[in-house]
């Protein structure tokens, strides 16, 4: 055999080592990763109601304004508060002498979800809109899992969320909950992220907005160290 036979069959057999490394990359890293059925951004939503019910007479804020605790939201005309001032089974820092009173934001965030409009009528005790509370944001995600991927989940495993504009942001798991259903884990997976704590409910980020979340899990497989090794070298040179 001559020597450049012998340097072609070297190559040949660099060639070939390197597409079964990378192949093998790429089925390790898939089977590390599993993409959500379905997920969405949430964010904590506190209620906006009356203990007495009557006819909402104004409205100072629209769905999707930004509001402060504090600040009036709502008017509303009750008789049944009207009478207890009058009788003095409240005080009259419960609202006017007619019987209306104020409605207020307790928290900072985005009016959302204004179920009795100025017009409608408030029930006793009911609840007029919610507030999505500044820096609460999250997302949750629903995932279909075999109990060995499930066992692979923890909290502060990484993810990466996929926002509708195609740009994407890591998130790590803050809590799991998890149902059998037909032998498989029905994970409800909650993730937070830095990038979402400091965002305004509003625009892209409001609660609602559909995400597609691929969770990294856990590698237990004999090529473990191997596989993270080549994956922070890929990460380094951009590849």
């Amino acid at each position: 055999m001559t020597w450049r036979a012998r340097g072609k069959l070297a190559l040949g057999l660099v060639v070939t080592l390197v597409i079964v490394a990378a192949c093998t990359l790429l089925f390790t890293q898939r089977q590390n990763s599993v993409r959500s059925i379905s997920a969405t951004i949430v964010a904590q939503e506190y209620p906006v109601g009356t203990d007495y019910g009557g006819l909402v007479t104004a409205q100072f804020a629209h769905a999707g304004d930004h509001v402060t605790a504090g600040e009036a939201l709502f008017e509303v005309s009750s008789p049944q508060l009207q009478r207890d001032i009058a009788t003095g089974v409240v005080s009259d820092s419960a609202g006017d002498a007619d019987g209306t009173t104020t409605i207020t934001a307790t928290v900072d965030g985005i009016l959302a979800d204004i179920r009795v409009p100025q017009g409608g009528f408030a029930q006793s005790g009911g609840v007029l809109a919610t507030v999505s509370r500044d820096a609460s944001l999250s997302v949750e995600g629903e995932f279909l899992l075999t109990p060995r991927d499930y066992a692979r989940i923890a909290v502060g495993t990484t993810a990466e969320v996929e926002l509708p504009n195609r740009s994407t942001l890591t998130a790590g798991v803050s809590s799991v909950e998890v149902a059998t259903t037909d032998g498989r884990a029905a994970a409800t997976v909650t993730l937070t992220s830095d990038e979402l704590t400091d965002a305004t409910a509003d625009g892209i980020f409001q609660p609602g907005t559909p995400v597609v979340v691929t969770l990294r899990l856990r590698d237990d497989g004999p090529l473990a160290g191997l596989h993270d090794t080549l994956a922070d070298f890929i990460a380094k040179v951009g590849l």
